[in-house]
C-alpha cells in the first residue's frame, strides 16, 4: 500500500509535465531570435532612439522616491521593452508575441 501512496505524487507531475511541454515559452522564442536585435546595456536613449525609432508607448517613470532607488523609465517598441535607468540602458526584454506564449508575469502594482 505504502509504494501506491508514493507513486501518485510521481504519476500527477508526470502527467502534469506533459501539458506544460505544449506550451510556448517566451524564454524558448528568446533563444532561437538573435539576441543583437535587442538595444545593448549602457546604450543612451538618444542612441536607442536613433537606432530603433521611436518607441511606440514611453511608459511613466517609476521610483526616484529616495536618492537610493533610482528612476527607471521605460520605452515599449512593438517586439522589446527597453528598461533605462536616468538615461542608459539597464536591460531590453522581448514582448509576448501572443496571448498564448508563457513568458514573465506583469508587475505588482
Amino acid at each position: 500500500m505504502k509504494h501506491r501512496i508514493a507513486a501518485v505524487p510521481l504519476f500527477a507531475a508526470l502527467a502534469l509535465s506533459g501539458v506544460a511541454s505544449a506550451d510556448t515559452l517566451l524564454v524558448e522564442r528568446v533563444q532561437e531570435e538573435n539576441q543583437a536585435t535587442l538595444p545593448a546595456r549602457g546604450q543612451t536613449m538618444a542612441q536607442v532612439e536613433s537606432s530603433y525609432g521611436a518607441p511606440a508607448q514611453k511608459l511613466e517613470a517609476e521610483g526616484g522616491q529616495k536618492r537610493q532607488w533610482p528612476t527607471i523609465n521605460r520605452w515599449v517598441y512593438p517586439s522589446f521593452t527597453v528598461y533605462f535607468e536616468k538615461n542608459k540602458v539597464i536591460d531590453a526584454v522581448a514582448n509576448k508575441a501572443s496571448a498564448e506564449e508563457v513568458g514573465p508575469k506583469p508587475p505588482i502594482r
